[in-house]
């Protein structure tokens, strides 16, 4: 391949609904990334569901994308020139459908939490590192221009030396994952061996955006409560009940205290709530140093507002607001620059399978801590 070329790609997981359908895909093919990446292959489960998601990104795109279904061999050898694999299927298949690109020598592309548990991860990890391949997470969620921002003011030593950070964050109920409903759809948000518990998912993000701005943890302890031990199922559609009452796979309402390298103290109090009544606090983030403050915070509207991924919270220095040029673009515009860094190549700036493994390996502790009761130390 020229380096002038478009990488050729392949997406596992790519169908016409769903999260790949509404963000990863359409960051893809956005116009400021067409002299970078060239979408010409997707690889579902079905036949039926491959030709749907052809046809439908080979409009998008203007030229052919082929379809293939089943195996990922199937896509690997048929596409024999790929550059990049990009994987976006359910977490519990992540290592199913990496190892086999990753062995074929192809870049890829893959969503967090990167395999359903820190083993899974570090594997995927070594593979790539052996096969001599580029990896990029789906940590993109630091890739927000408010979170460049906040670096930016840091290490310019405007707050002075950082002594404390907390997060507040809330799931309401309206959410429908990982609290007292639950849609029929995200059922394997309940199993916590598949690895898209709330821990795992919305608390992995945001530790992932405390590494990068502040820098990793030492050590780390936690104390849960759960006040939903059950979860009643809701119809996708309608938001109905459907009548099937679940277990809830552990705490909704956890806190986490960490120590980091730089001395600083982190905590993180994370809740599942009934209801987001007028007012109530979605999130929070505040940094406090020596010589100033940094706050971050979400709508109250915003049910989304935990999720660094899906955008950017408003941004206050020393109690005034601060416009930050590029924010609100919502999930796309994060996917979009994770693309440019990755394009960049060694000078790119992204979330690898290294960075996967170390946040891993702070949930991991987390939840040690949680069933000992005692302090943990990180494992280096």
């Amino acid at each position: 391949m020229s380096s002038s070329s478009p990488l050729k790609v392949g997406v596992v997981g790519l169908s016409t609904k769903g999260w790949a359908s509404v963000a990863l895909g359409p960051s893809l093919v956005q116009p400021s990334l067409r002299d970078k990446y060239s979408l010409v292959a997707v690889s579902t489960t079905s036949e039926a569901s491959a030709a749907a998601s052809a046809r439908k990104w080979s409009d998008e795109t203007g030229n052919e994308v082929k379809a293939y279904h089943g195996d990922v061999s199937n896509l690997l050898s048929g596409e024999k020139d790929l550059d990049l694999v990009v994987v976006s299927v359910k977490a519990a298949y992540h290592k199913d459908a990496l190892l086999p690109a990753i062995r074929a020598k192809k870049d890829v592309f893959v969503e967090w939490p990167a395999g359903k548990n820190a083993a899974e991860t570090r594997e995927l990890a070594a593979e790539a590192n052996k096969a001599g391949v580029k990896a990029l997470v789906g940590l993109q969620g630091r890739q927000s221009p408010v979170l460049a921002k906040v670096k930016e003011i840091i290490d310019s030593g405007k707050i002075g030396k950082v002594l404390s950070s907390n997060i507040i964050s809330t799931i309401p109920a309206e959410l429908q994952a990982w609290g007292p409903m639950t849609k029929a759809g995200n059922q394997r948000f309940l199993e916590k061996e598949l690895g898209t518990t709330a821990l795992s998912i919305v608390v992995g993000h945001q530790l992932d955006a405390v590494d990068r701005v502040l820098g990793k943890f030492v050590s780390v302890s936690a104390t849960g409560t759960t006040h939903y031990p059950t979860t009643s199922l809701v119809d996708d559609e309608t938001g109905e009940p459907t009548g099937e009452v679940l277990p809830a796979p552990g705490n909704d309402h956890f806190s986490i205290t960490a120590t980091l390298e730089s001395g600083s103290l982190f905590t993180s109090f994370f809740r599942t709530i009934k209801a987001s009544t007028p007012g109530r606090l979605i999130f929070l983030w505040e940094i406090d140093g020596e010589e100033g403050s940094i706050k971050m915070s979400a709508s109250p509207n915003n049910i989304n507002g935990s999720f660094f991924t899906l955008g950017d919270p408003e941004l206050y220095v020393n109690g005034e607001k601060v416009e930050v040029e590029g924010a609100q673009q919502g999930p796309i515009g994060s996917l979009v620059r994770n693309w440019e860094e990755f394009a960049k190549g060694e000078k790119g700036s992204y979330a690898t399978l290294e960075d996967a493994v170390r946040i891993k390996d702070y949930l991991d502790a987390v939840e040690t801590s949680l069933e000992t009761g005692v302090r943990i130390s990180v494992r280096a």
